[in-house]
């Protein structure tokens, strides 16, 4: 009987580091974040591993409170990495024009526990986000399908807040090549259209291996800043004066 006890007790103590493990595997990338670590499917795996979610995440700013618009949001792949990291005080509103899409996204949300995501079902040339709402705009891998790029670029800038930014990931002809031509982004298509629609490019990362990271903005936005920012520090000089 004694080596019976014996035998569970080592069994116990076995299982304790196997359930700190399974814990640390279920907050794994939660950063702390009172919601529920979202839950990475298996056909997820490759592209998140072409594409980071936090290391592009950090490339474009993204902060808790921030509230953004998703473009063609799939099935949520990058969706509830985006909730995750916005967090309970920002939200994400996760546009597709496949209503089934939007349905396993509600789906995921709620299974994940992410209560900071809305869905929206759109049209081809318009995301129809809430205006002058968005701190950021985000499409991956959709902008080579869209079939009205500059109407649905111009369509967004309603439902941007001032210095908001729209961010752009697709793949690059030069990082590989033979693929289609209807399934890149070169650097001149997105600098015509973006322009055509009133953005300018703001900053492009090449850090993916794949793809390009093109960060757009409404034009004149960097001239205005630098503006004010001019008209300011006169202001200051010139009551720098006055006091001396």
């Amino acid at each position: 009987m004694r080596k019976t006890n014996t035998t569970l007790t080592r069994r116990r103590f076995l299982l304790i580091p196997a359930a700190g493990l399974l814990l640390a595997f279920a907050v794994l990338g939660s950063k702390s974040n009172p919601l529920h670590a979202q839950t990475v499917e298996a056909w997820e795996q490759s592209t998140n591993e072409r594409q980071p979610p936090d290391r592009i995440m950090d490339a474009i700013g993204l902060k808790p409170g921030m509230v953004i618009g998703e473009v063609g949001a799939g099935r949520g792949r990058f969706t509830i990495h985006l909730a995750v990291r916005v967090g309970p005080t920002g939200r994400v509103y996760a546009n597709d024009i496949n209503a089934d899409g939007l349905a396993a996204i509600r789906d995921r949300c709620l299974r994940d526990k992410l209560g900071n995501v809305e869905t929206i079902l759109g049209r081809v040339d318009d995301p129809l986000f809430p205006k002058a709402s968005l701190d950021l705009v985000f499409m991956v891998l959709t902008y080579h399908h869209l079939a009205r790029p500059v109407d649905l670029l111009k369509n967004l800038i309603p439902s941007l807040k001032p210095g908001a930014t729209v961010v752009v990931i697709d793949p690059d002809p030069v990082k590989e090549p033979g693929e289609l031509a209807s399934e890149y982004t070169p650097l001149e298509k997105i600098e015509r259209e973006a322009g055509a629609a009133g953005f300018e490019i703001a900053r492009t990362e090449t850090f993916l291996s794949r793809d390009n990271l093109f960060i757009l903005q409404v034009k004149g936005q960097n001239k205005l800043a630098s503006g004010e920012a001019s008209v300011v520090l006169a202001d200051m000089g010139h009551l720098k004066t006055i006091i001396h």
